[in-house]
């Protein structure tokens, strides 16, 4: 059962409608209440409701602010974006309309006062004509559609909605940080925060070593122009200012240019600047997009959220009292193509804790190195090095999960599309339909490779890792809506910020903030959660593939990581 939150009538006081519409789209009740009262109605509602909205993003944070926990959800932009583009709904009703509305992109700020949650001048104007009710018809038509695929399409459609769920809440919630820790990080690194306008001392002592081994009294070192000209002018063989080939020059510029890249690039990235525009309160709060790369990865708008270096994950500490419990997939797309192409020797490999050990185990390749290497040629394309070597050792190890990809491949190189396990489909070659692009974006970009060959090769490229990091972006917004629910459960009843619950998530990898005597039922769930969700997606074959995690227990992000 749906119910659909809607705004009637004007802005400023105007009250919600909620309509309540039967899986089959039949409208049974209508209601109005206000809006200072939803959070209330929302709380007592029957817990097999799926809230039905436009966008999750403005709608979820006041809900959060009064304490409420919304459990299942439809986010009617996210999944029209899905239906709208998916091959098995091309014969529905939706797939066809002229684009309107529903197809821009989302607003993203959320509004600043609960009683203006349904504001249109809020929602702007592409949003305050739209029909939700309306369009809640079309997709349930859509999916119907699809025939034999519309159970598959359902559950991507309820784990991309149940992700805009976990995005809003951890932005609600925040990464904590420690600004002083961060500040201090950096001044070991950079010297002390400098004055506007001037480089960091380290910077600046390395620029003048830069000019000095150079001859290039000038030398301005973030011009990329500038130190490539000075590189040839000094009679170096550099052809761009790449950190891998400056790496095969041998001369005495290249260390100290090097680490001058790899700390402006900090300084810029995530320096003083970025701590004073991102962190408030102690809370670094990102804004996700949901489904913002074409594969279904997430993207976001601002912080760099996707994009945590090294250097200054010591400054994400947990608050007293309580505990990062941090989770990671091993060999995640892997796993996932031993599933999807139902290989019986690649899930027995998949079964191994270190994947890659487990394809040597299996006798297909010598080595991990070969085996990792080989892999990601497979995944991704390679033809070159390590890559190309063994790809016809795992050809005839793995016929059915190579095979897999190869087909894919065949099928962007024709101009085609693909889809992932659940259903979403890639974009056309000419990229019509494509999300657009955000920040973390990785999309492939067919049309810079010159030659019409080439740019079906690089299209057959993209296709050929489409369908496996794309159902692996599936399996990873599964294992986020199951541990919602379970983390959920650990403290119901209790709000967002009082019980453990989601701070962080980069594809595979998940934080929770847990309170330190709850930290190991986090750890639990979060395996229990893996394993269910690969029950999940693939129920014919619920034990054929294993999908291990490593999980650590720490008062510091940085010691997560090896």
């Amino acid at each position: 059962m749906h119910i659909v939150v809607e705004q009637a009538g004007t802005p400023d006081g105007a009250p919600v409608v909620l309509t309540t519409v039967t899986a089959d789209g039949e409208v049974v009740a209508r209601r109005d209440v206000a809006a200072r009262d939803l959070p209330d109605v929302v709380r007592t509602e029957a817990a097999d409701v799926r809230w039905t909205w436009t966008d999750t993003s403005l709608v979820l944070p006041p809900l959060l602010a009064a304490g409420v926990h919304v459990a299942r959800s439809h986010d009617l932009r996210l999944c029209h974006r899905i239906l709208r583009e998916a091959l098995v709904t091309a014969s529905s009703r939706l797939a066809h309309r002229p684009r309107d509305g529903w197809d821009e992109p989302a607003p993203l700020a959320p509004p600043a006062r609960q009683d203006a949650l349904f504001d249109a001048a809020d929602l702007g104007p592409a949003v305050a004509p739209l029909d939700p009710v309306a369009e809640l018809r079309d997709q349930l038509d859509a999916v119907d559609s699809a025939g034999d695929r519309a159970g598959r399409l359902r559950l991507l459609l309820a784990a991309e909605s149940a992700g805009a769920l976990a995005a809003a809440e951890m932005t609600y919630a925040g990464l904590p940080w420690r600004p002083d820790v961060h500040d201090a990080l950096l001044a070991d690194l950079l010297g002390p925060r400098p004055p506007e306008g001037f480089r960091p001392a380290r910077l600046e002592a390395l620029a003048e070593v830069l000019r000095r081994e150079l001859d290039d009294p000038s030398l301005n070192p973030d011009s990329p122009v500038d130190v490539l000209r000075s590189l040839r002018r000094a009679g170096l063989p550099a052809t761009s200012t790449r950190s891998w080939e400056l790496k095969q020059i041998d001369h005495p510029a290249v260390a100290p240019l090097l680490e001058y890249k790899k700390l402006a690039r900090l300084w810029t990235a995530n320096g003083w600047h970025w701590l004073d525009s991102w962190v408030r309160d102690g809370r670094f709060r990102p804004v996700y997009v949901v489904g913002g790369v074409v594969t279904g990865r997430w993207a976001s708008d601002g912080g760099g959220a996707l994009q945590l270096p090294r250097q200054v994950r010591d400054a994400v500490r947990p608050d007293p009292g309580w505990r990062f419990v941090v989770a990671d997939a091993a060999q995640l797309e892997p796993r996932i193509l031993a599933a999807v192409s139902g290989d019986e020797a690649m899930a027995v490999a998949g079964r191994a804790a270190d994947m890659y050990e487990g394809i040597v185990a299996t006798g297909a390749v010598e080595t991990r190195t070969h085996a990792k290497y080989g892999m990601l040629g497979a995944m991704y394309g390679g033809t070159q090095g390590v890559s190309g070597q063994v790809l016809p050792q795992l050809r005839r190890a793995f016929p059915a999960a190579i095979g897999l990809v190869e087909r894919a491949a065949e099928v962007g190189e024709r101009g085609g599309q693909v889809t992932t396990w659940l259903g979403r489909t890639s974009p056309r070659p000419d990229g019509a339909g494509a999300a657009p692009l955000r920040e973390g974006e990785e999309r492939e970009r067919p049309a810079d490779a010159g030659s019409e060959a080439a740019r079906a090769r690089a299209f057959g490229r993209f296709t050929r890792n489409f369908v496996v990091q794309g159902t692996a972006a599936e399996w990873a917004l599964c294992w986020l809506a199951l541990l919602r629910e379970r983390l959920h459960a650990l403290r119901p009843g209790a709000p967002l910020v009082e019980r453990p619950h989601l701070v962080f998530f980069l594809h595979d990898e998940v934080i929770v903030h847990a309170p330190a005597e709850l930290a190991d039922d986090v750890a639990h769930a979060l395996r229990e959660c893996a394993a269910e969700a690969g029950r999940l997606l693939f129920p014919a074959s619920p034990d054929d593939v294993e999908f291990a995690l490593s999980v650590a227990v720490v008062d510091s992000y940085a010691d997560a990581k090896d």
